[in-house]
């Protein structure tokens, strides 16, 4: 196996060169506004303030990166008051579409003890409602996710009916998945804890897999790559959910300790790697892409928002092009002896491999900058938009802080 993708033969490089011009990757908007922890927020004069900002930073990166075409939507936070007509336009004016539409089943006082799954049934109704609104403008939109995470749980054993609560849940998701248009999916989000600490009611793949299998063929199971427990084998999922056709697509970032949000590969881009790997290895077989839905999800606290939010996106791409380099006549062989070193050499050789001509060639294809985060801190983007963004908060008397939402 070749060191550099230099050494590839050119049928192996021109069919990866391929794969990556058609390959992308969503970004969210809330990425692009100032967040924080529980604790408070962090501010930084560049943080988009409204949702044209998030669109206008979207288009930024996505012009540097041309993989980034579709930001995801928080109903709650970017369609506060339903469909905004001109946000699709102001969208389209900014070189981006949108995406996934996800609604907000946890902010609400309502839903201290549980959106689809409160022993309340108008309070469960009105989660319903909520997210048939937000289906709606998935509809006028044109987008074709409806990206659920609910936050709904118990923090005491004790306090609520185990089995009552799933069968809530069940009737719920059947009755948005009915409303669906038949090119859209839903996609069910899980996560082990928080903010319920006893159990979350979407507590693992098993539990959103069993729910999105009972609502309909449309409903798959959403991967978060920060929502597992430590030590958590993700690939594995992975590829089961690929073999059972319920992978319904990926919100990607990277953990230390838990769902930390943080840019992907900063911690364990290995892990990445071998996710990818899973997805390169399903496409080789069937020689088609996996129609699955790829978005990051990251707020950024720390790091400048759209700088953050294009090194991901390359992370993604570089990544996906190394599991893209894996020899699969040579690792199939080695299975095939059970020569369980040269199996395990097959991995480590393509995550090794420097794949940067190959970056730089699909970037050209594409017609972006070779270094796509350089130039952008070049462009001086970040600094004409910290000044108007200032102006506008000061416009509006929003001198910002607070919590995270």
């Amino acid at each position: 196996m070749a060191k550099s993708s230099r050494d590839l033969p050119s049928s192996s490089a021109d069919s990866i060169l391929d794969r990556l011009s058609r390959f992308s990757i969503e970004v969210p908007s809330w990425g692009f506004a100032d967040t924080g922890t529980r604790f408070g927020k962090f501010l930084q004069p560049a943080a988009a303030v409204d949702l044209e900002d998030k669109l206008a930073d979207a288009g930024a990166v996505h012009a540097h990166t041309a993989i980034t075409p579709t930001v995801a939507v928080h109903v709650l936070w970017d369609f506060p008051d339903g469909f905004d007509p001109r946000v699709v336009r102001l969208a389209d004016g900014h070189g981006v579409r949108i995406g996934s539409i996800n609604p907000n089943l946890f902010q609400d006082q309502c839903y201290r003890f549980g959106s689809i799954t409160n022993r309340d049934a108008d309070i469960r109704d009105q989660a319903i409602r909520h997210v048939l609104d937000s289906v709606e403008i998935a509809r006028q939109t044109g987008s074709q996710d409806l990206s659920l995470w609910l936050a709904d749980g118990t923090n005491y054993p004790g306090q609520a009916d185990i089995r009552a609560r799933k069968r809530c849940a069940t009737d719920a998701l059947r009755q948005i998945h009915d409303a669906l248009d038949e090119e859209m999916r839903m996609l069910i989000e899980y996560k082990p804890f928080e903010p319920a600490w006893y159990f979350t009611d979407f507590f693992d793949w098993g539990s959103a897999y069993i729910f999105a299998r009972d609502a309909g063929e449309r409903a798959k199971v959403l991967v978060d790559t920060g929502h597992h427990l430590s030590g958590t084998n993700i690939e594995q999922i992975v590829a089961w959910l690929i073999d059972e056709r319920m992978l319904g697509g990926f919100h990607f970032n990277d953990r230390k300790y838990a769902d930390d949000d943080l840019t992907v590969g900063s911690i364990d881009p290995y892990q990445a790697f071998r996710i990818f790997n899973e997805v390169a290895a399903w496409e080789h077989e069937s020689g088609r892409d996996l129609d699955i839905a790829w978005m990051i999800d990251q707020s950024h606290n720390i790091k400048p928002k759209a700088q953050a939010m294009i090194q991901t996106a390359c992370r993604v791409q570089e990544l996906f092009a190394k599991a893209l380099c894996v020899d699969r006549e040579r690792l199939s062989a080695a299975r095939a002896a059970e020569d369980t070193v040269a199996a395990e050499e097959a991995l480590q050789k393509a995550f090794y491999t420097d794949v940067a001509p190959l970056l730089t060639e699909v970037r050209r294809r594409l017609g972006v900058p070779e270094d796509p985060l350089e130039a952008f801190r070049q462009s001086g983007y970040e600094q004409d938009a910290a000044k108007t963004r200032q102006a506008k908060r000061e416009a509006l008397g929003h001198p910002g802080g607070g919590s995270y939402a």
